[in-house]
Protein backbone atom coordinates (compact mmCIF):
# COMPACT_ATOMS: atom_id res chain seq x y z
CA UNK A 1 0.00 0.00 0.00
CA UNK A 2 0.40 3.89 0.26
CA UNK A 3 2.39 4.02 -3.73
CA UNK A 4 1.53 7.18 -5.49
CA UNK A 5 -0.85 6.76 -8.31
CA UNK A 6 -0.40 7.54 -12.13
CA UNK A 7 -3.22 8.61 -14.38
CA UNK A 8 -5.70 7.21 -16.58
CA UNK A 9 -6.67 8.76 -19.82
CA UNK A 10 -10.05 8.44 -21.82
CA UNK A 11 -11.49 9.15 -25.37
CA UNK A 12 -14.26 8.55 -27.50
CA UNK A 13 -15.05 9.92 -31.23
CA UNK A 14 -18.46 9.78 -32.86
CA UNK A 15 -20.13 10.26 -36.09
CA UNK A 16 -23.19 12.26 -35.05
CA UNK A 17 -22.99 15.64 -32.77
CA UNK A 18 -24.61 14.17 -29.25
CA UNK A 19 -23.66 14.45 -25.53
CA UNK A 20 -20.45 12.63 -25.56
CA UNK A 21 -19.01 14.34 -22.50
CA UNK A 22 -21.19 12.00 -20.28
CA UNK A 23 -19.54 8.78 -21.48
CA UNK A 24 -16.14 9.83 -20.57
CA UNK A 25 -17.71 11.36 -17.24
CA UNK A 26 -18.48 7.47 -16.96
CA UNK A 27 -15.27 6.56 -18.69
CA UNK A 28 -13.31 8.03 -16.02
CA UNK A 29 -15.43 7.05 -13.27
CA UNK A 30 -14.04 3.58 -14.01
CA UNK A 31 -10.83 4.85 -13.92
CA UNK A 32 -10.40 6.69 -10.65
CA UNK A 33 -8.64 4.30 -9.07
CA UNK A 34 -5.29 5.54 -11.63
CA UNK A 35 -5.84 9.14 -10.09
CA UNK A 36 -7.77 10.70 -7.69
CA UNK A 37 -5.74 14.31 -7.47
CA UNK A 38 -7.82 15.75 -10.38
CA UNK A 39 -9.56 15.33 -13.54
CA UNK A 40 -10.72 17.11 -16.47
CA UNK A 41 -12.72 17.07 -20.12
CA UNK A 42 -12.25 18.80 -23.04
CA UNK A 43 -15.17 18.33 -25.80
CA UNK A 44 -14.44 19.21 -29.61
CA UNK A 45 -17.47 20.43 -31.46
CA UNK A 46 -16.68 21.04 -34.94
CA UNK A 47 -13.41 22.67 -33.82
CA UNK A 48 -14.95 24.58 -31.31
CA UNK A 49 -13.72 23.08 -27.78
CA UNK A 50 -15.03 23.62 -24.39
CA UNK A 51 -13.35 21.96 -20.92
CA UNK A 52 -13.66 21.57 -17.27
CA UNK A 53 -11.02 20.80 -15.27
CA UNK A 54 -10.55 20.93 -11.13
CA UNK A 55 -8.78 19.26 -8.37
CA UNK A 56 -11.10 15.97 -6.87
CA UNK A 57 -12.82 13.25 -7.32
CA UNK A 58 -14.53 12.86 -10.99
CA UNK A 59 -17.96 12.79 -9.10
CA UNK A 60 -17.35 15.64 -6.60
CA UNK A 61 -15.62 17.68 -10.06
CA UNK A 62 -18.42 17.30 -12.48
CA UNK A 63 -21.83 18.25 -10.94
CA UNK A 64 -25.02 18.23 -13.12
CA UNK A 65 -24.72 21.78 -13.62
CA UNK A 66 -21.00 21.52 -14.91
CA UNK A 67 -21.65 18.56 -17.49
CA UNK A 68 -24.56 20.80 -18.91
CA UNK A 69 -22.29 23.28 -19.44
CA UNK A 70 -20.08 20.93 -21.52
CA UNK A 71 -21.14 21.28 -24.97
CA UNK A 72 -22.24 18.02 -27.25
CA UNK A 73 -19.66 17.47 -29.50
CA UNK A 74 -18.11 14.54 -31.62
CA UNK A 75 -15.53 13.81 -29.59
CA UNK A 76 -14.23 14.07 -26.24
CA UNK A 77 -11.18 13.43 -23.94
CA UNK A 78 -10.67 13.23 -20.66
CA UNK A 79 -8.02 12.49 -17.67
CA UNK A 80 -7.46 11.46 -13.80
CA UNK A 81 -4.71 12.25 -12.51
CA UNK A 82 -2.07 11.76 -9.98
CA UNK A 83 0.90 14.11 -10.17
CA UNK A 84 4.40 12.34 -9.96
CA UNK A 85 5.64 15.75 -11.48
CA UNK A 86 4.34 18.59 -10.98
CA UNK A 87 2.74 20.01 -7.81
CA UNK A 88 -1.09 19.94 -6.98
CA UNK A 89 -2.48 22.74 -8.46
CA UNK A 90 -5.55 23.15 -10.69
CA UNK A 91 -3.01 24.54 -13.75
CA UNK A 92 -1.54 20.68 -13.88
CA UNK A 93 -5.23 19.28 -14.50
CA UNK A 94 -5.35 17.51 -18.04
CA UNK A 95 -6.49 17.49 -20.62
CA UNK A 96 -3.91 20.07 -21.78
CA UNK A 97 -5.13 22.62 -24.52
CA UNK A 98 -2.67 24.23 -27.17
CA UNK A 99 -3.80 26.71 -29.51
CA UNK A 100 -1.66 27.09 -32.46
CA UNK A 101 -1.48 28.64 -36.08
CA UNK A 102 -2.78 25.49 -37.36
CA UNK A 103 -5.82 24.56 -35.05
CA UNK A 104 -5.85 23.29 -31.90
CA UNK A 105 -5.16 20.66 -29.71
CA UNK A 106 -5.80 18.93 -26.02
CA UNK A 107 -3.60 16.04 -24.65
CA UNK A 108 -3.99 13.74 -22.36
CA UNK A 109 -0.92 11.58 -21.20
CA UNK A 110 -0.43 8.74 -18.79
CA UNK A 111 3.28 8.19 -18.23
CA UNK A 112 6.26 10.31 -17.24
CA UNK A 113 8.96 10.86 -19.09
CA UNK A 114 12.68 9.83 -18.76
CA UNK A 115 14.11 12.69 -20.77
CA UNK A 116 11.26 15.45 -19.72
CA UNK A 117 13.51 17.99 -18.24
CA UNK A 118 16.20 17.57 -20.81
CA UNK A 119 13.74 18.48 -23.42
CA UNK A 120 12.00 21.24 -21.36
CA UNK A 121 15.40 22.97 -21.09
CA UNK A 122 16.16 23.37 -24.39
CA UNK A 123 12.41 24.45 -25.11
CA UNK A 124 12.80 27.52 -22.99
CA UNK A 125 15.84 28.09 -24.44
CA UNK A 126 14.23 28.50 -27.54
CA UNK A 127 11.61 31.00 -26.02
CA UNK A 128 8.71 28.53 -24.97
CA UNK A 129 7.08 29.75 -21.54
CA UNK A 130 5.14 26.84 -19.67
CA UNK A 131 2.56 27.18 -17.62
CA UNK A 132 2.29 24.25 -15.81
CA UNK A 133 5.66 21.77 -13.99
CA UNK A 134 4.36 18.33 -15.43
CA UNK A 135 6.14 16.77 -18.41
CA UNK A 136 2.64 16.50 -20.22
CA UNK A 137 3.03 20.17 -21.24
CA UNK A 138 6.52 19.37 -22.85
CA UNK A 139 4.79 17.20 -25.13
CA UNK A 140 2.08 19.33 -26.29
CA UNK A 141 5.01 21.63 -26.76
CA UNK A 142 7.41 19.15 -28.93
CA UNK A 143 3.62 18.21 -30.77
CA UNK A 144 2.80 21.22 -31.48
CA UNK A 145 6.15 22.61 -32.80
CA UNK A 146 6.14 19.41 -35.27
CA UNK A 147 2.67 20.30 -36.35
CA UNK A 148 3.40 23.77 -37.42
CA UNK A 149 6.46 21.76 -39.83
CA UNK A 150 4.57 18.46 -40.85
CA UNK A 151 1.39 18.53 -42.94
CA UNK A 152 -1.26 16.53 -40.51
CA UNK A 153 -1.05 16.07 -36.90
CA UNK A 154 -0.26 12.55 -37.13
CA UNK A 155 2.84 13.16 -38.70
CA UNK A 156 3.25 15.37 -35.53
CA UNK A 157 3.00 13.09 -33.19
CA UNK A 158 5.14 10.26 -34.62
CA UNK A 159 7.82 12.46 -35.31
CA UNK A 160 7.25 13.92 -31.50
CA UNK A 161 7.76 9.86 -30.59
CA UNK A 162 11.48 10.25 -32.32
CA UNK A 163 12.28 12.50 -29.35
CA UNK A 164 10.25 11.18 -26.63
CA UNK A 165 11.67 8.55 -23.45
CA UNK A 166 10.09 6.90 -21.45
CA UNK A 167 6.84 6.07 -20.50
CA UNK A 168 3.57 7.51 -22.77
CA UNK A 169 0.27 6.24 -23.03
CA UNK A 170 -1.25 9.30 -25.05
CA UNK A 171 -4.55 10.17 -26.12
CA UNK A 172 -4.85 13.61 -28.16
CA UNK A 173 -7.52 15.82 -30.65
CA UNK A 174 -7.10 17.96 -33.22
CA UNK A 175 -9.94 19.43 -34.83
CA UNK A 176 -10.81 16.73 -36.78
CA UNK A 177 -9.24 13.85 -34.84
CA UNK A 178 -8.45 11.49 -32.63
CA UNK A 179 -5.21 9.98 -31.98
CA UNK A 180 -3.96 7.29 -29.40
CA UNK A 181 -0.25 6.70 -29.15
CA UNK A 182 1.98 4.31 -27.42
CA UNK A 183 5.53 4.37 -25.92
CA UNK A 184 7.92 1.65 -27.69
CA UNK A 185 7.92 0.03 -24.66
CA UNK A 186 4.90 -0.49 -24.17
CA UNK A 187 5.00 0.51 -20.37
CA UNK A 188 1.55 2.01 -19.44
CA UNK A 189 -1.63 0.30 -21.03
CA UNK A 190 -4.23 1.89 -23.57
CA UNK A 191 -7.02 0.41 -25.59
CA UNK A 192 -9.51 0.69 -27.25
CA UNK A 193 -13.35 -1.10 -28.43
CA UNK A 194 -16.38 -0.09 -30.10
CA UNK A 195 -19.98 0.83 -29.45
CA UNK A 196 -22.42 -0.96 -30.67
CA UNK A 197 -23.82 2.65 -32.51
CA UNK A 198 -20.21 2.62 -33.95
CA UNK A 199 -18.45 5.09 -31.32
CA UNK A 200 -15.15 3.95 -31.00
CA UNK A 201 -13.06 4.51 -27.38
CA UNK A 202 -9.70 4.66 -26.36
CA UNK A 203 -8.96 3.85 -22.54
CA UNK A 204 -6.06 3.39 -20.52
CA UNK A 205 -7.79 -0.03 -19.17
CA UNK A 206 -10.51 -2.85 -20.66
CA UNK A 207 -12.82 -1.93 -17.64
CA UNK A 208 -13.66 1.62 -18.53
CA UNK A 209 -14.66 -0.13 -22.13
CA UNK A 210 -17.41 -1.64 -20.95
CA UNK A 211 -18.69 0.36 -18.48
CA UNK A 212 -19.71 2.88 -21.42
CA UNK A 213 -20.93 0.12 -23.77
CA UNK A 214 -17.63 -0.28 -25.45
CA UNK A 215 -17.02 -4.12 -26.72
CA UNK A 216 -12.95 -4.77 -26.46
CA UNK A 217 -11.25 -4.67 -29.87
CA UNK A 218 -7.45 -5.04 -28.80
CA UNK A 219 -4.54 -3.69 -26.96
CA UNK A 220 -3.08 -0.73 -28.73
CA UNK A 221 0.59 -2.38 -29.50
CA UNK A 222 3.85 -0.83 -28.45
CA UNK A 223 4.91 1.85 -30.47
CA UNK A 224 1.54 2.36 -32.12
CA UNK A 225 -0.45 5.66 -33.54
CA UNK A 226 -4.15 4.82 -34.05
CA UNK A 227 -5.92 7.79 -35.76
CA UNK A 228 -9.54 8.29 -35.26
CA UNK A 229 -11.23 10.22 -37.70
CA UNK A 230 -14.28 10.52 -40.34
CA UNK A 231 -12.09 8.29 -42.69
CA UNK A 232 -12.25 5.92 -40.07
CA UNK A 233 -9.38 4.19 -38.16
CA UNK A 234 -5.88 4.34 -39.41
CA UNK A 235 -2.84 2.43 -37.55
CA UNK A 236 0.95 3.68 -37.82
CA UNK A 237 3.51 1.15 -36.63
CA UNK A 238 6.73 2.94 -37.74
CA UNK A 239 7.81 3.12 -33.82
CA UNK A 240 6.49 -0.51 -33.29
CA UNK A 241 9.37 -3.45 -32.58
CA UNK A 242 11.84 -1.04 -31.80
CA UNK A 243 12.49 -1.91 -28.58
CA UNK A 244 11.47 -4.83 -26.38
CA UNK A 245 8.41 -4.97 -25.02
CA UNK A 246 8.67 -3.82 -20.89
CA UNK A 247 5.17 -3.45 -19.60
CA UNK A 248 5.28 -2.52 -16.06
CA UNK A 249 4.79 -5.46 -13.84
CA UNK A 250 3.38 -3.31 -11.51
CA UNK A 251 0.39 -2.47 -13.74
CA UNK A 252 -0.48 -6.10 -12.57
CA UNK A 253 0.26 -6.43 -9.34
CA UNK A 254 -1.13 -3.08 -7.89
CA UNK A 255 -2.53 -0.49 -10.28
CA UNK A 256 -5.06 -2.10 -12.62
CA UNK A 257 -8.35 -2.85 -11.60
CA UNK A 258 -8.95 -6.71 -11.39
CA UNK A 259 -11.46 -7.07 -13.87
CA UNK A 260 -8.81 -5.17 -16.84
CA UNK A 261 -7.06 -6.87 -18.85
CA UNK A 262 -3.90 -6.18 -20.46
CA UNK A 263 -1.94 -7.27 -23.40
CA UNK A 264 -4.29 -9.99 -23.23
CA UNK A 265 -3.35 -10.97 -19.21
CA UNK A 266 -6.33 -10.93 -17.01
CA UNK A 267 -4.95 -8.71 -14.16
CA UNK A 268 -7.18 -10.75 -12.23
CA UNK A 269 -5.70 -14.22 -12.73
CA UNK A 270 -2.12 -12.72 -12.27
CA UNK A 271 -2.99 -11.68 -8.92
CA UNK A 272 -3.67 -15.12 -8.00
CA UNK A 273 -0.71 -16.79 -9.55
CA UNK A 274 1.34 -13.90 -7.77
CA UNK A 275 -0.66 -15.36 -4.27
CA UNK A 276 -0.08 -18.91 -5.43
CA UNK A 277 3.44 -18.33 -5.98
CA UNK A 278 3.86 -16.89 -2.42
CA UNK A 279 2.50 -20.36 -1.16
CA UNK A 280 4.90 -22.16 -3.03
CA UNK A 281 7.58 -19.97 -1.62
CA UNK A 282 6.65 -19.00 1.76
CA UNK A 283 4.20 -21.58 3.15
CA UNK A 284 3.19 -21.19 7.51
CA UNK A 285 1.02 -23.15 9.33
CA UNK A 286 -2.06 -20.96 9.83
CA UNK A 287 -5.65 -20.89 10.61
CA UNK A 288 -6.81 -18.55 8.09
CA UNK A 289 -5.52 -15.94 4.95
CA UNK A 290 -6.53 -12.37 4.27
CA UNK A 291 -5.81 -9.64 2.13
CA UNK A 292 -5.55 -5.93 2.41
CA UNK A 293 -8.61 -4.69 -0.03
CA UNK A 294 -8.41 -4.16 -2.56
CA UNK A 295 -5.43 -4.64 -4.41
CA UNK A 296 -3.97 -7.96 -1.69
CA UNK A 297 -7.78 -9.85 -2.10
CA UNK A 298 -6.87 -11.73 -5.05
CA UNK A 299 -3.16 -12.61 -3.88
CA UNK A 300 -4.91 -13.91 -0.82
CA UNK A 301 -7.63 -15.93 -2.70
CA UNK A 302 -5.01 -17.53 -5.20
CA UNK A 303 -2.60 -18.21 -1.85
CA UNK A 304 -5.71 -19.84 0.46
CA UNK A 305 -6.24 -21.53 -2.94
CA UNK A 306 -3.05 -23.19 -3.34
CA UNK A 307 -1.78 -23.68 0.28
CA UNK A 308 -5.76 -25.28 1.07
CA UNK A 309 -5.91 -22.81 4.37
CA UNK A 310 -9.43 -21.33 4.45
CA UNK A 311 -9.74 -17.66 3.35
CA UNK A 312 -11.65 -15.06 4.99
CA UNK A 313 -12.56 -11.61 4.69
CA UNK A 314 -10.49 -10.26 7.83
CA UNK A 315 -10.30 -6.60 7.24
CA UNK A 316 -13.14 -3.79 5.61
CA UNK A 317 -12.42 -1.13 3.62
CA UNK A 318 -14.30 2.30 4.29
CA UNK A 319 -15.41 2.45 0.67
CA UNK A 320 -15.29 6.69 1.21
CA UNK A 321 -11.97 6.58 1.57
CA UNK A 322 -9.63 7.09 -1.12
CA UNK A 323 -6.42 5.18 -1.30
CA UNK A 324 -3.72 6.41 0.95
CA UNK A 325 -1.43 7.31 -1.51
CA UNK A 326 -3.41 10.64 -1.69
CA UNK A 327 -2.35 12.11 0.99
CA UNK A 328 1.15 13.82 0.06
CA UNK A 329 1.63 13.77 3.88
CA UNK A 330 2.67 10.97 6.01
CA UNK A 331 1.03 12.14 8.85
CA UNK A 332 -2.05 12.34 7.08
CA UNK A 333 -1.57 8.97 5.56
CA UNK A 334 -1.45 7.53 9.19
CA UNK A 335 -4.63 9.24 10.00
CA UNK A 336 -6.36 7.90 6.61
CA UNK A 337 -5.10 3.95 7.45
CA UNK A 338 -7.20 4.54 10.86
CA UNK A 339 -10.39 5.31 9.53
CA UNK A 340 -9.92 3.43 5.58
CA UNK A 341 -9.43 -0.02 7.58
CA UNK A 342 -11.33 -2.26 10.22
CA UNK A 343 -11.08 -5.60 11.45
CA UNK A 344 -13.61 -8.13 11.24
CA UNK A 345 -12.97 -9.64 14.94
CA UNK A 346 -14.77 -12.68 14.86
CA UNK A 347 -12.82 -13.92 11.96
CA UNK A 348 -9.55 -12.53 13.08
CA UNK A 349 -9.82 -13.31 17.21
CA UNK A 350 -7.78 -15.84 18.50
CA UNK A 351 -6.40 -17.11 15.07
CA UNK A 352 -2.83 -17.22 13.02
CA UNK A 353 -3.29 -15.07 10.14
CA UNK A 354 -1.62 -15.03 6.73
CA UNK A 355 -1.73 -11.45 5.83
CA UNK A 356 -1.38 -10.57 1.90
CA UNK A 357 -0.38 -7.54 0.69
CA UNK A 358 1.29 -5.75 -3.15
CA UNK A 359 3.79 -4.20 -1.32
CA UNK A 360 5.70 -2.47 1.49
CA UNK A 361 7.04 0.88 0.69
CA UNK A 362 8.32 2.75 3.90
CA UNK A 363 6.30 0.32 6.65
CA UNK A 364 4.36 2.34 7.94
CA UNK A 365 0.66 1.30 6.66
CA UNK A 366 1.73 -2.21 7.19
CA UNK A 367 2.81 -1.53 10.73
CA UNK A 368 -0.60 0.43 11.62
CA UNK A 369 -2.37 -2.56 9.78
CA UNK A 370 -0.80 -5.59 11.61
CA UNK A 371 -1.57 -3.68 14.97
CA UNK A 372 -4.87 -3.32 13.55
CA UNK A 373 -5.14 -6.91 13.38
CA UNK A 374 -3.44 -7.50 16.38
CA UNK A 375 -5.41 -5.09 18.30
CA UNK A 376 -8.84 -7.25 16.90
CA UNK A 377 -6.71 -11.04 18.79
CA UNK A 378 -4.94 -12.51 16.06
CA UNK A 379 -2.90 -14.69 17.60
CA UNK A 380 0.27 -15.05 14.76
CA UNK A 381 0.41 -12.54 11.73
CA UNK A 382 2.46 -13.73 8.87
CA UNK A 383 2.53 -11.40 6.20
CA UNK A 384 3.48 -12.10 2.58
CA UNK A 385 3.86 -9.33 -0.18
CA UNK A 386 2.96 -10.28 -3.90
CA UNK A 387 5.56 -8.14 -5.55
CA UNK A 388 9.36 -8.33 -4.78
CA UNK A 389 11.09 -5.50 -2.11
CA UNK A 390 11.38 -1.94 -4.07
CA UNK A 391 14.93 -1.46 -3.96
CA UNK A 392 14.92 1.23 -6.94
CA UNK A 393 13.14 4.78 -7.89
CA UNK A 394 10.94 4.45 -10.59
CA UNK A 395 11.09 6.98 -13.60
CA UNK A 396 7.94 5.70 -16.08
CA UNK A 397 4.99 6.70 -13.29
CA UNK A 398 4.91 5.09 -10.71
CA UNK A 399 6.15 7.85 -7.58
CA UNK A 400 8.59 5.63 -6.19
CA UNK A 401 11.45 8.70 -6.26
CA UNK A 402 14.29 7.79 -3.61
CA UNK A 403 15.80 4.80 -2.45
CA UNK A 404 16.36 7.03 1.14
CA UNK A 405 12.01 5.89 1.56
CA UNK A 406 12.18 2.91 1.04
CA UNK A 407 12.55 0.40 4.26
CA UNK A 408 13.87 -2.79 1.96
CA UNK A 409 16.99 -0.18 0.92
CA UNK A 410 17.91 -0.70 4.93
CA UNK A 411 17.08 -3.33 6.40
CA UNK A 412 16.62 -7.23 5.65
CA UNK A 413 13.21 -9.44 5.78
CA UNK A 414 13.90 -10.10 9.28
CA UNK A 415 13.98 -6.75 10.56
CA UNK A 416 11.77 -5.24 8.43
CA UNK A 417 9.19 -8.08 9.98
CA UNK A 418 10.51 -6.74 13.58
CA UNK A 419 9.59 -3.31 12.53
CA UNK A 420 5.76 -3.63 11.12
CA UNK A 421 5.25 -6.25 14.11
CA UNK A 422 4.45 -9.58 12.40
CA UNK A 423 5.42 -13.04 13.13
CA UNK A 424 7.11 -13.05 9.62
CA UNK A 425 7.39 -11.57 6.40
CA UNK A 426 7.89 -12.91 2.49
CA UNK A 427 7.90 -11.21 -0.49
CA UNK A 428 7.64 -12.66 -4.00
CA UNK A 429 10.85 -13.68 -5.42
CA UNK A 430 11.68 -12.00 -8.03
CA UNK A 431 12.89 -14.41 -10.27
CA UNK A 432 8.68 -15.78 -10.59
CA UNK A 433 7.95 -12.40 -11.42
CA UNK A 434 7.69 -13.67 -15.57
CA UNK A 435 5.63 -16.26 -14.41
CA UNK A 436 2.66 -13.89 -13.54
CA UNK A 437 2.29 -12.97 -16.98
CA UNK A 438 3.83 -15.87 -18.60
CA UNK A 439 6.16 -13.34 -20.35
CA UNK A 440 9.54 -11.86 -19.38
CA UNK A 441 8.84 -9.01 -21.42
CA UNK A 442 8.24 -6.60 -18.62
CA UNK A 443 9.54 -4.09 -16.22
CA UNK A 444 10.94 -4.53 -13.07
CA UNK A 445 13.55 -1.72 -12.75
CA UNK A 446 11.84 -0.52 -9.30
CA UNK A 447 13.01 -4.15 -8.23
CA UNK A 448 15.86 -4.85 -9.80
CA UNK A 449 17.53 -1.86 -11.04
CA UNK A 450 17.17 -2.51 -14.48
CA UNK A 451 15.94 0.02 -16.66
CA UNK A 452 15.14 0.10 -20.07
CA UNK A 453 15.82 3.58 -20.67
CA UNK A 454 18.71 6.20 -19.87
CA UNK A 455 18.06 7.26 -16.07
CA UNK A 456 17.53 10.96 -15.53
CA UNK A 457 20.59 13.05 -14.31
CA UNK A 458 18.05 15.35 -12.18
CA UNK A 459 16.77 13.36 -9.11
CA UNK A 460 14.38 15.82 -7.93
CA UNK A 461 10.94 14.44 -7.04
CA UNK A 462 9.66 17.56 -8.68
CA UNK A 463 12.02 18.28 -11.12
CA UNK A 464 10.25 21.39 -12.56
CA UNK A 465 10.32 23.10 -9.96
CA UNK A 466 13.97 25.33 -9.70
CA UNK A 467 15.02 27.94 -7.16
CA UNK A 468 15.32 30.94 -8.48
CA UNK A 469 18.92 31.18 -8.14
CA UNK A 470 19.48 28.22 -10.24
CA UNK A 471 17.76 30.23 -13.52
CA UNK A 472 19.87 33.51 -12.70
Amino acid sequence: MAIHEECGVFGMISSKRENIASYVYYGLYALQHRGQESCGIVVNDDGVFSSYKDLGLVSDVFSKDTMLNLSEGTMAIGHVRYGTTGGTTRNNCQPIEVNHQKGKMALAHNGNLSNALELRDKLELSGAIFHTSSDTETIAYVITRERLMTPSIEEAVSNTMNLLEGAYSLILMSSTKMIAARDPYGFRPLCYGKRKDGNYVVASESCALSVVGAEFIRDILPGEILVFSDNGIESRREHCERQKKRTCIFEYIYFARPDSVIDEISVHEARMKAGALLAESYPVDADIVIGVPDSGLDAALGYAYAAKIPYGIGLIKNKYIGRTFISPEQEDRLDKVRIKLSPVKSVIDGKRVILIDDSIVRGTTSKQIVKLLRDAGAKEIHMRISSPPFLHPCYYGTDIDSEENLIACHYTEKKISEIIGADSLGYLPIEKLGQLIDSENYCSACFDGAYPTKVPTDLRKDRFERKISERF
